[in-house]
Formats: C-alpha cells, structure tokens, sequence
C-alpha cells in the first residue's frame, strides 16, 4: 500500500474526511475509490459514497475477498445511517464470516456491531444481545471501544438496566477522550443527556408527571398496577398481559387506568373504544362484549367491574393505578408519536423502514407522516421509492421509550 493510501486511511480512522479526500480525491485505484466512499458518507454524501464503494468492490481482483468485504462492510452502515433498514442483513454476515477468516478481527467486530445497532432499531432485543456477547471489547482501539460501549449502552437503556447504560457511556467517554475524535465525543455526550431528560409521562389520580428513564425503571420494579401506552400492555410486578394487537381492549384498559379509582361512564367508553359520539344500543351492546373480554384478559391482576354508570378497575393486589404514556402523545396522537420519535433522531427515514421498526403496516406510517407534514412537523424529499421523511429533534425529550422494544419484565 502506498504512502498517499495510508496517510487518507489514517485521516478517516482520526475522523478528517477532508484530509482524506486531499490524497485520494483525483484517484480511480480500488484502495482510492473506497477510501473516497468512506470520506463521502463521513461527508453524509451517501448517494456518492455507495457508488464509490461498489466501484471499488467490483474492482478488487478476486484474490483481494478482504478488501471486497471492506466495501461491503461500509456501504451496510451508510444503510444503517441512511435508515435503509431493508438493507440484506445476510450480505454483511458474508462479510463479516470473510473479515473473521482472514483475521481482520476489528472489521468484523465492526459489522457486527452494525447488525447489532440494526437489531436494535427494529425492536430484536433479544438477537442485538446474543450477537453483541460474542464480542470482547478489550483488545479494541479506543474508537471502536466507543461505539462498543455505545452499543452496550444502547441496549441498557431499551432493557431500563439504567445503571448498566449510565456505566457504559462513562466507560463509552473516556474511550472516546483517548481516539480524541470530536463527533464520536458528541455522539457519547448526546447519549448521556438522553438519560437525564423526561422519557414517560406519569398519569395518576388526574395528573400529569415527566419521568426520567432511571425514574420509570423504578416505577416498572414497583407493585404499582400499571397500564403501559409506550407498549401497549397492563403490568403488575411479573405479570404482563399484552393488547398489542388488541387495540380496542387497550383503549377501554387506558381510558379506566386513567379515571381510576373513579369509574367511567358508558358514553366516555363507547367514544375512546370506538370513536361514536353518541351511544345507541349497539354501541352499548358492542361495550358489553369488549368489557368481557377485557376482564377475561386482565384476571390474572384485576377485575372490570360495572357501576351504575360505566366500569372501573379493581386491581387483586395493589392500591394504586397509573398510566405510563408517551411524552408527545398529548399532543399528537399516539401513532403520530411514534413516528415523530423516531424521526427526532435527526436521520431520514423511508415509511418502510419506519414501519419496520415500529412492527406496524406502512399505510399506517404513511396516514400518520400525511398528518403531521400537514401541521409542519415533518417534511420530505424524493419521490417513489427513494422519497424520505426528516423531521427535527423535539427539545426537552428522549425517545428511547419509544421504540418497540420488549423490556426486562417482558
């Protein structure tokens, strides 16, 4: 490798794209071509970095399978970046499998970490943590000890392990203080302040509290009888019973949640469940089939019961009853915060990968991207398949809670 390659490979591991480019900016070599790619997405030129890097791929001769996988490696986080969640996983395994065999270990500890970070946007807890424990971080240089430790962090977090996350992004920070490389310092510090921002709304007795991540971890280890709208399922201690996919049932379980320890009337519950401003007798009829099967679901941890004016919770054993929302629900509806959330990571976002990530269909995501474009909160670019969503970040809030991620209880 000649003196010019090194000196651009060297200026992107110290995270200087341009000083990159300076070396390699007029050269069509393979090394050339992917070293310009990798400047380019640092640039956030994805478009012109993926091309670059599949030039490169294609011009590598076939005993140069390292190289190739290189390539690979680095277009499968330009996707990653870029919110190309479609992007075949099974391409970076083959990668990562070339990386391991010709023992480049840092490389492949790097797709790996990709595919973790992937598995966490979609909600797959449970494979990010069997993939990430067959890593050891420690003979990693200091950058690639950052985005470990970030990774473990991030995966603390969507399991409320707030002490393990707040652990790792200290350990996350001196790492990056050691690569002295200023966007993976702002990355860590971005990170740390996610903790320390409202994450939940509290809704009890009639009123409203912001809560912390470390504050609705205690909250989830407590005997509180909790209805659970970041999740759409009713806890108490052990004992989830999920209404993912029964949304009308957790309507009825959140509209109760919310009033108790008073009872809601039948009008308030007919137009929460079902949308109907006035009542009529099937409307009453229907409430008495949802009431039923609600109160069949939840007999492991409370009762429904009637009054003479609606219904009411009767938790088994607990003397206290609260919802834990959604901080931007109030004001958006609840599909629209979701999607909202997730497009406050500043990244932009096709309907597909958001529907992919919040395990729900893409007309859906599309019905919500319409409403909030329409009140300004979100704006697009593109057309067809390439068209993406953007919006920017909501002051004052993590969204951590947001994603449909399974936590420790579950």
């Amino acid at each position: 490798m000649d003196s010019l390659i090194t000196a651009a490979a060297r200026a992107l591991a110290a995270g200087d794209p341009l000083g990159a480019l300076k070396r390699v900016a007029l050269r069509e070599d393979p090394p050339a071509l992917a070293l310009r790619g990798i400047a380019m997405a640092q640039l956030g030129d994805f478009a012109r970095a993926k091309i670059l890097l599949r030039r490169a791929a294609r011009a590598f001769g076939p005993k140069e399978a390292v190289a190739r996988a290189r390539c690979v490696v680095a277009e499968a986080e330009i996707a990653l970046v870029s919110r190309d969640l479609g992007w075949p996983a099974k391409t970076l395994d083959a990668a990562r499998e070339t990386l391991e065999l010709h023992g480049d270990r840092l490389n492949a500890a790097h797709a790996r970490h990709l595919d973790v970070r992937r598995l966490l946007l979609i909600g797959r807890i449970d494979e990010a943590e069997r993939a990430l424990a067959q890593l050891d971080p420690t003979p990693f240089p200091p950058a690639s000890r950052t985005a470990h430790e970030l990774v473990v962090a991030g995966l603390a977090m969507r399991r409320l392990r707030i002490g393990d996350a707040r652990a790792a992004l200290i350990r996350a920070q001196r790492a990056a203080g050691e690569a002295r490389i200023a966007a993976l310092t702002a990355e860590v510090d971005s990170a740390l302040r996610l903790l320390d921002t409202p994450a939940a709304r509290l809704l009890a007795n009639g009123e409203e509290q912001l809560l912390r991540l470390e504050e609705v971890e205690v909250l989830l280890a407590s005997q509180t009888f909790i209805v659970d709208a970041c999740r759409r399922v009713v806890r108490h201690v052990d004992t989830v019973v999920s209404l993912t996919t029964r949304p009308v049932l957790f309507a009825l379980a959140r509209a109760l949640g919310e009033a108790w320890p008073d009872d809601v009337s039948r009008e308030a519950l007919v137009a929460r469940a079902f949308g109907a401003k006035h009542a009529d007798e099937s409307h009453r009829a229907r409430l008495r089939v949802e009431i039923g099967r609600l109160r069949a679901a939840l007999r492991p941890i409370a009762n429904v019961t009637a009054t003479k004016r609606g219904f009411a919770f009767v938790p088994r054993s607990t003397s206290e009853v609260v919802v834990l929302a959604w901080p931007l629900a109030e004001e958006h509806g609840e599909e629209q915060a979701a999607v909202l959330a997730l497009l406050a990571d500043g990244e932009s976002w096709s309907s597909s990968a958001l529907a992919l990530a919040l395990d729900t269909s893409q007309r859906t995501v599309q019905r919500a991207l319409e409403s909030l474009a329409a009140a300004g909160k979100v704006q697009s670019f593109g057309r067809g398949r390439a068209r993406r969503w953007m919006s920017t970040p909501v002051p004052g809030f993590t969204t951590i809670l947001l994603l449909p991620a399974p936590i420790a209880s579950d």
